[in-house]
């Protein structure tokens, strides 16, 4: 009855420990993924200044500056010029879509060119990561020499599904790496709290779990680790019928392969190593297990 009961505190202390493993995972997985999209936008900001610097060269402008980027939204950009220029569409579109194409997060956006003094659009058109999907017009119109601004919006979609996947894949490799440690630990070491506590008088027979041994007459028997573990559970529960599942559950659960026939051979060893007193047996129950029989059954010390 202890068995079960430490072996239930066991299993619980397992779920808390995976648990909280997977919390400390979200936690390192998010701080991760803020580092990560830190600098994928740091770099996305710099192709972006790289537009306007090669927009002024296209404009005959070598000399004049890019202002700072302006960040609008979360996903949406302006590049601002020091003094006015003038555009060719077809010029702008190769632009963008040759620079952008080096941003990873990149896949479909729309750029509009807004005049500065009202925000209309002199021009827009849009890019998808799928060539049949652009939405590309008069691209053969040179533009007037202006105050300008490029307004570029990205796709939020490209940004959340590689975020999600670095998530989930950090999340599947730290529960798989907490799965296989506190496996390690799982049952047997919720046995161990119990099995080297206690000495057990069973008839003349001392079984000293702690050390693995028999005591009989003055002799001393030595026992395998699974021969004391079998024994254990015999002990806590004397005279009493113990199915044949629960044993084979209870000491070869955590070892992953359960054989049928491993069970009845410890039970033949440990009958020859309690022979020599007659009023101890474990007798077969038939279609339910064992019982470990004492005819003068003795308490715990």
């Amino acid at each position: 009855m202890h068995l079960s009961h430490n072996l239930l505190s066991g299993k619980g202390k397992y779920l808390f420990g995976l648990i909280l493993l997977t919390f400390i995972s979200v936690i390192c997985a998010a701080f991760s993924i803020t580092d990560s999209d830190d600098f994928v936008f740091a770099r996305r900001e710099v192709l972006l200044r790289k537009i306007g610097h090669e927009l002024l060269l296209q404009s005959g402008d070598s000399t004049s500056r890019v202002l700072p980027v302006k960040k609008i939204t979360e996903n949406e950009y302006q590049i601002r010029f020091e003094n006015d220029l003038t555009f060719e569409p077809a010029s702008l579109v190769d632009i963008t879509r040759r620079i952008l194409a080096k941003d990873p997060l990149t896949n479909d956006y729309v750029v509009n060119v807004l005049n500065c003094d009202n925000s209309s659009v002199a021009y827009g058109y849009a890019i998808s990561k799928n060539k049949k999907d652009d939405i590309v017009a008069c691209i053969g119109r040179e533009q007037a020499k202006a105050c300008y601004r490029l307004s570029i919006k990205f796709n939020s979609a490209a940004i959340n599904t590689p975020n999600n996947g670095y998530l989930l894949g950090s999340l599947s490799f730290l529960t798989f790496v907490g799965f296989i440690f506190l496996r390690s630990v799982k049952p047997r070491k919720a046995l161990s709290d119990v099995e080297y506590t206690n000495l057990y008088t069973l008839g003349s027979v001392m079984f000293d779990s702690k050390n693995r041994k028999l005591t009989i007459n003055g002799k001393t028997i030595d026992l395998t680790g699974t021969e004391t573990r079998v024994l254990l559970i015999f002990a806590l529960s004397p005279n009493e019928i113990i199915e044949r599942s629960r044993l084979q559950k209870e000491i070869w659960e955590d070892e992953g392969v359960i054989v049928g026939r491993s069970l009845d051979m410890f039970i033949s060893k440990l009958r020859k190593k309690l022979e020599s007193d007659p009023n101890i047996n474990i007798v077969v129950i038939r279609s339910k297990g064992y019982k470990l029989e004492i005819s003068h059954q003795e308490s715990a010390q």
